[in-house]
């Protein structure tokens, strides 16, 4: 099974997510989303698993750069159509383990992913 952390290098709760993996030797991918952005098929599929308002970064200044239509949208495909233009828009890191996905960086969640 491959785990995969989704994010972008440079953001700081993506560095301490992949220290951890690190820290802890578990091997895995990193994806980031200004080399390879998410298309809809894969943003539809983390909408499924996790739901909107978690894979969405609320605090985010890319979610604070959009019109307030933008912002209060009900549609979930407008929601797909600005995160494949803006993966930012994302809260990172995206952490794909064994058939599961978590959304930001928190230790508990990943000792329990991981049994350590």
């Amino acid at each position: 099974m491959t785990t995969v952390v989704f994010g972008i290098k440079n953001c700081d709760s993506v560095k301490k997510a992949r220290r951890w993996l690190e820290q802890h030797d578990i091997a895995y991918e990193f994806s980031d989303f200004r080399d390879e952005q998410p298309n809809r098929e894969r943003i539809h599929s983390w909408i499924e698993i996790v739901g909107l308002d978690t894979l969405v970064n609320k605090r985010s200044t890319t979610f604070r750069q959009l019109t307030p239509e933008q912002q209060q949208a009900q549609d979930i495909e407008t929601w797909v159509e600005l995160i494949e233009q803006q993966p930012t828009l994302i809260k990172r890191p995206l952490l794909k383990h064994d058939g599961r996905l978590t959304c930001g960086f928190k230790p508990a969640v990943y000792e329990d992913l991981f049994n350590v």
